[in-house]
């Protein structure tokens, strides 16, 4: 499954109207021929056991022996599932009263299927990392490991805000791909995306990371998405992206298309995320949002210069809550935050990540330009009493 902006659901993909979640790889081929051997990471003892082919005398770089290593760690989904369709014709009285039609007939149930694609990240408990919308309205969810067993999963939570869902299998003989640090990422680097196009089987494609903290595109309430172009397509959703040292570093879930096929574009969530949204689903079942109580916006040209500041990047702070942790902590209008817990902040929207999804009851340490001068606050998390209370909205896949 991906999902596909702007699109209607293929098989488990987001599309957005010119958007899915996909990835596509432009000729890298050549360029990892050439250079591969400087660009390659010193290996891992794990993957020293694998054997670089020679043609001609010369060493041809390979990713096989470190992909021989983690894709056991990446899973197919297979889900049934039923949604409750309503006839427009049914909430017609003149029609429900012509036909002599019971209240109770007003909505009918329709079964459906999907695929997409996991991620195995614990292997003692049996945990898998997926999209939420692979298992959304899901009845039963069928896990197909790479040598071939399938095995019925249990849905621990899911979060539609960043589209994570965590699955537990039974913990017998299972791979998991080792954690990398998506914060660590740089426009360039080489990656690869695992996972199960158009239900074929276990797939790896290449690309690099073309963006990094993409915002704004209206696929989840939490975005931060690392844009690439490793080919993905439908049943990609919930797939790896792996860097060349073999950690997961984001998870597969749209793709940009004007017509449903992959163009180069696509999105997965950073594992820093990910992981976040899977230790609240695994201790609570669900995503405790968090709060300090300030109103905050992007810092533009317009605002910088009204605020005598050099800075071009930050989270201006356009109003505090009387009574908040904010206010508490010293947080004032006008403040411009540039980093949290020691992580530069680039906009409103990072910032707003940052806060919602740390822990409630946590202490951030917010970094402020105040005037030209910085000053450090201490600030606890409270609950989101607001976002605990919104139903879960409808998403276009």
């Amino acid at each position: 499954m991906c999902t596909v902006l702007a699109a209607a659901r293929m098989t488990t993909c987001k599309v957005l109207t010119a958007m899915k979640p996909v990835l596509s790889v432009p000729a890298l081929i050549g360029g990892l021929m050439s250079g591969m051997t400087a660009l390659l990471p010193v290996p891992c003892p794990a993957f020293a056991a694998g054997v670089i082919p020679e043609i001609g005398g010369a060493a041809v770089p390979t990713l096989a022996p470190m992909l021989r290593v983690i894709t056991p760690g990446v899973v197919n989904i297979a889900v049934r599932g039923r949604v409750r369709e309503q006839n427009p014709l049914m909430q017609d009285p003149f029609f429900r009263r012509f036909f002599d039609l019971p209240p109770n007939q007003q909505t009918r149930e329709r079964e459906t299927q999907a695929t997409g694609s996991g991620v195995i990240v614990d292997a003692v408990k049996g945990y898998v990392l997926t999209n939420g919308h692979v298992v959304e309205n899901a009845t039963r969810i069928e896990v197909t490991t790479k040598d071939n067993r399938r095995l019925t999963a249990k849905l621990i939570g899911r979060d539609t805000e960043t589209d994570i869902a965590v699955l537990q299998i039974p913990a017998d003989r299972l791979t998991a791909v080792p954690l990398g640090n998506s914060d660590q990422l740089q426009v360039g680097d080489f990656v690869l995306a695992i996972g199960n196009p158009f239900g074929l089987g276990q797939t790896v494609t290449s690309g690099i990371v073309s963006a990094l903290g993409r915002s704004g595109l209206g696929i989840e309430g939490y975005e931060d998405f690392i844009q690439t172009d490793a080919s993905i397509n439908p049943g990609n959703s919930g797939g790896a992206l792996v860097n060349l040292r073999g950690e997961l570093i984001g998870v597969n879930t749209a793709i940009l298309t004007p017509a449903g096929g992959n163009i180069g574009i696509g999105f997965a969530v950073p594992i820093n995320m990910a992981r976040q949204v899977m230790d609240q689903l695994t201790r609570y079942g669900e995503v405790k949002r968090g709060r300090i109580g300030v109103a905050i916006q992007d810092l533009t040209p317009e605002l910088a210069q009204a605020m005598s500041t050099s800075r071009t990047t930050g989270a201006v702070i356009a109003k505090v809550e009387p009574g908040s942790p904010a206010e508490l902590g010293g947080l004032r209008g006008g403040d411009l935050v540039i980093a949290v817990n020691g992580v530069a902040v680039h906009s409103g929207t990072q910032m707003r990540n940052m806060i919602g999804l740390s822990r409630i009851g946590d202490e951030v340490r917010l970094v402020v330009d105040r005037r030209g001068t910085e000053h450090a606050a201490n600030v606890r998390v409270e609950r989101d009493a607001a976002a605990a209370n919104l139903k879960q909205r409808p998403r276009q896949r």
